[in-house]
């Protein structure tokens, strides 16, 4: 298992390699980045989030010359199914096992996000002080419930994209389409509120027969189709803001023609995520 992470960024364009998380021993992720040939440790990092196939290569591949164009350093965080299989492993953090016990903070796969960026900055391959974040899909799920649980003290973006399911900011509704049975408070709730997140959602998004669409009823609860359950998720999130008396800072944005695509929605998302990596760190 290579754990040099300067061959991420050892020649411009795709590099891979497999890393191990302190705590994960034996569970190694696959690291597939995409480096401009602009790159020094000074670019913009941005971690990017597959979707239910693990396909994190295809992922780095979609970023290859958007990262080349916006000059950043994407790197695809592949949590294959042979170490962390299923859901629970993946899009809801390994939180819970199956039989819904709680497991260790330590143990949560949100962790692994920050502690890369430690060890990437560790390694010399970064000297940013924050970093972004993208996920598709499951990735999409993946990235918003990570940032509800405070993971966000680094992340300077943060663009989830045709999510199937929300952990809706609700503190009745139970973990995981809500928030509620968790550590989350309302103190909590309005820190994470007044975080700027920003939801994609491809106005093509609107099949509900493919094998991986959530349509179970509390699924169904949350909106039709992903498209509905995008700007649910938004609307919901300033109904609570109001209600505590805070603001609340996420934005739901149309991607239009776009349906459930990483492809297209990376496109969509490249603008944005970079816009606010270059100007979260001006000349770092």
């Amino acid at each position: 298992m290579n754990q040099d992470l300067q061959s991420l960024v050892a020649r411009p364009g795709p590099n891979s390699l497999g890393w191990i998380d302190e705590a994960f021993p034996g569970k190694p992720v696959l690291l597939h980045a995409a480096r401009p040939s602009t790159y020094t440790p000074a670019t913009p990092v941005l971690f990017v989030h597959h979707g239910v196939g693990r396909n994190g290569a295809a992922y780095r591949d979609y970023w290859l010359p958007l990262a080349e164009h916006h000059h950043l350093l994407a790197i695809a965080i592949e949590y294959t199914e042979a170490s962390f299989p299923d859901y629970l492993r993946y899009h809801f953090g390994n939180m819970h096992n199956q039989d819904g016990t709680l497991n260790p903070r330590d143990l949560w796969t949100y962790g692994i996000v920050p502690r890369l960026f430690d060890a990437l900055r560790t390694a010399g391959v970064t000297r940013r002080e924050r970093y972004g974040q993208f996920g598709h899909s499951a990735g999409g799920q993946f990235v918003h419930r990570m940032l509800s649980f405070g993971y966000r003290n680094r992340v300077a973006a943060a663009i989830c994209a045709n999510a199937g399911t929300y952990a809706m900011p609700d503190l009745s509704v139970p973990w995981p389409f809500g928030l509620g049975e968790t550590a989350v408070t309302a103190d909590s709730l309005g820190s994470l509120l007044k975080f700027p997140l920003t939801i994609m959602a491809g106005t093509e998004d609107t099949k509900t027969t493919g094998r991986f669409f959530p349509k179970g009823p509390r699924s169904l609860r949350q909106g039709e189709t992903r498209y509905h359950r995008a700007h649910t998720y938004v609307q919901l999130g300033h109904a609570a803001a109001a209600a505590i008396g805070t603001r609340c800072a996420w934005t739901v944005t149309d991607v239009p023609g776009v349906g459930h695509d990483g492809h297209g929605m990376s496109i969509a998302a490249a603008p944005v995520a970079a816009a606010l990596l270059h100007a979260s760190e001006p000349g770092a």
